[in-house]
């Protein structure tokens, strides 16, 4: 992921290009622009490694000087923070550092890249280079050994970690890679990638890649049993079939992980020239079919019951209103967002600092948005931490209803498809309104190329009504004071569904954590007068099964925290009734009861409402509410049913 330049044109000002995903790397020799890096780089994939020279004439890290009382100063910040997420140029020579690790040709040919992340250093690391290597520098968080602060003059190498899928053995290995620059006096500016480890992780399968969708659908609609069954429903341009790869389940030993399992759902359109038609709207029942994906072949297939498809109608497409015979909607005036004088928030590369809040800025292919090392400056009393990182980093989606297919409908689309590799560019549509400050994410695809999503987050500013207000009742005098909040936020579609994924910050020192879901509903189609108690019927022979999401967030809480230090308390606090008695003679007596949770185990809750639960995480010394709030619900699903464990 790497820093865009800072656009102020207000949303839907500009033309939007049609390609929003760059295909950057490939075999070979390759040029790219790494914004976040600080310059334009070459790098070279050659078979004894990977090599990146530097071609653009940014400055490198000075050497450390020493300052009066003998400590080393540094005269310049580091190039990356070590939170920084892998420049595009850095993932390509990761990609490479491992693919010429390949034993034999056969091998290198066979690995397919599932992701290339940053290795997340010790939080130390972090301190350190919050403390003495990048602006705003704070002292106060340097790692302290007996006797004094102890400062390199360099932080260390930044490392990815890769997850590899080799599609001739069906193993997945998990590789670790160095990009030192260590040698880059002796070897003229060269950077180059060391593999420091790789473990093979059995019986698991890694997430699906977009290569694999596309392979799934050729692999069915070329399928003859599948044609005919096709025809049968009245279909011969299979132009027409849309058909999605869902991940198999494990409900038997034969969907055991050693196999690499599909089960896709399929769907028709009407008109092959119309893209922008909604072929969700007519499912097809059915037909079972199961892909090994490894080989690309059908491995089952089954034309089990025929349900006449949906009959077409063009009032479901996703078109403006008056090319489906209607009319949009004249009523609705001008809202303008202006900000003559520019944001209040500033960003340092992935660094945001706005009104008091300040924090970095990641991105992953699995979870999307990460936000790192969240903290608030108290007056005096400095820079106090909060979190060492947020993020979303799994869903579910169970469907409620018990007939085929859509009992095995159950995504977990975070570890099976992945909410960063699906994310959207922002620059084509109003995502965003106001002055917008936009992040790019670079990832690689399944073969190894890096692939950018230009505008994938956006920062933003929110009026968000009245934050407080009081009027004295004898004086008739009022005092208000208006909200606002900084939305960092990124938009992904995995299949019929989008998701919305926003972190708010308030200036009453409150994070807010917001899951939008819109795009399609995954639909059922119906015989002829028929209705499922499972699902509403929306439309004649179409209907919605019931289903739930369930997402997923992982909070690495550092109230008031230093690294090397005591972990936080985490307290769950309900709501309880006193009992009838002396103490509670009027019997109106309520009160809040703490408990300290000591593992994850001991946290396991199912949900209940009329407690009022919440929890308070604080430091040892004393108590700090963490006001962090979810628009939706969490919840325990208890067992996976998934065969996609994910390394």
């Amino acid at each position: 992921m790497a820093s865009a330049q800072e656009k102020a044109a207000l949303c839907c000002g500009g033309p939007a290009r049609d390609a929003p995903r760059a295909a950057i790397a490939a075999p070979g020799k390759v040029s790219m622009s790494a914004a976040g890096g600080g310059g334009e780089r070459v790098v070279s994939a050659a078979g004894g490694g990977a090599v990146m020279d530097d071609i653009a004439s940014a400055a490198q890290p000075t050497t450390a000087k020493a300052s009066s009382k003998g400590i080393p100063i540094m005269t310049r910040a580091q190039r990356f923070h070590p939170l920084d997420p892998l420049s595009a140029a850095e993932i390509a020579v990761a990609v490479a550092t491992v693919r010429a690790a390949g034993k034999s040709p056969e091998e290198r040919d066979s690995m397919r890249f599932v992701e290339a992340v940053l290795l997340e250093p010790e939080k130390n690391v972090v301190a350190l280079a919050d403390a003495y290597f990048f602006p705003p520098f704070q002292p106060s968080l340097l790692p302290r050994t007996k006797g004094s602060a102890v400062i390199p003059s360099r932080l260390p190498p930044r490392r990815a970690k890769l997850v590899v899928y080799n599609r001739h053995s069906n193993e997945t290995t998990i590789w670790i890679v160095e990009l030192s620059e260590v040698h880059a006096a002796t070897r003229g500016g060269h950077h180059r990638g060391k593999v420091i480890s790789s473990e093979v992780v059995p019986d698991v399968q890694p997430a699906m890649d977009a290569m694999e969708y596309a392979e799934c659908e050729a692999t069915v609609k070329n399928y003859p049993p599948f044609v005919e069954a096709m025809k049968k429903r009245g279909v011969d341009d299979m132009e027409l079939v849309m058909v999605d790869a869902w991940c198999a389940g494990y409900y038997s030993d034969a969907d055991a992980p050693s196999r690499r399992l599909a089960r896709p759902l399929i769907f028709c359109r009407t008109e092959s020239d119309s893209p922008m038609e909604n072929g969700y709207a007519r499912p097809v029942e059915g037909i079972h079919v199961v892909v090994d994906m490894q080989n690309n072949i059908v491995i089952e297939f089954e034309d089990r019951k025929f349900v006449p498809l949906p009959p077409p109608d063009h009032l479901r497409n996703y078109t403006p209103g008056e090319t489906r015979g209607g009319v949009d909607r004249s009523d609705v005036k001008p809202l303008i967002i202006n900000q003559p004088e520019g944001p209040s928030f500033r960003i340092n590369g992935y660094f945001v600092e706005w009104q008091k809040w300040n924090f970095r800025i990641g991105f992953t292919p699995k979870e999307g948005l990460v936000i790192y090392s969240v903290a608030y400056v108290d007056g005096s009393r400095g820079r106090r931490p909060i979190a060492h990182r947020l993020s979303f980093v799994e869903m579910v989606v169970p469907y409620g209803d018990p007939s085929e297919p859509h009992y095995r409908k159950n995504a977990f689309d975070a570890g099976e498809d992945g909410l960063g590799k699906n994310a959207h560019s922002l620059k084509k549509g109003c995502d965003c309104l106001g002055y917008i400050k936009y992040f790019d994410a670079h990832f690689t695809n399944f073969t190894g190329h890096v692939e950018t999503i230009e505008n994938c987050v956006c920062l933003h500013e929110e009026d968000h009504g009245i934050l407080w207000k009081h009027q004295d009742w004898r004086t008739g005098l009022a005092e208000v004071r208006r909200s606002r909040r900084l939305t960092v936020s990124f938009i992904c579609t995995v299949a019929n569904y989008e998701y919305g994924f926003y972190w708010h910050f308030y200036q009453d020192g409150k994070i807010e954590a917001e899951v939008k879901l819109t795009g399609i509903l995954s639909l059922g189609a119906l015989m002829p007068g028929e209705s499922r108690k499972y699902g509403t019927t929306i439309a004649p022979s179409l209907y919605a099964p019931v289903h739930q999401h369930f997402f997923v967030a992982r909070m690495d809480m550092a109230i008031d925290c230093k690294p090397n230090e005591a972990h936080n308390q985490v307290v769950e606090v309900n709501v309880k009734v006193e009992s009838a008695g002396t103490n509670n003679v009027h019997n109106n007596a309520f009160y809040a009861e703490e408990k300290i949770l000591k593992s994850e185990l001991q946290a396991m809750r199912d949900c209940d409402p009329s407690s009022a639960r919440h929890w308070i995480v604080r430091a040892h010394t004393y108590m700090l509410v963490c006001s962090l709030l979810f628009i939706m619900s969490l919840s325990i699903i208890h067992g996976n049913t998934s065969n996609y464990n994910h390394p």
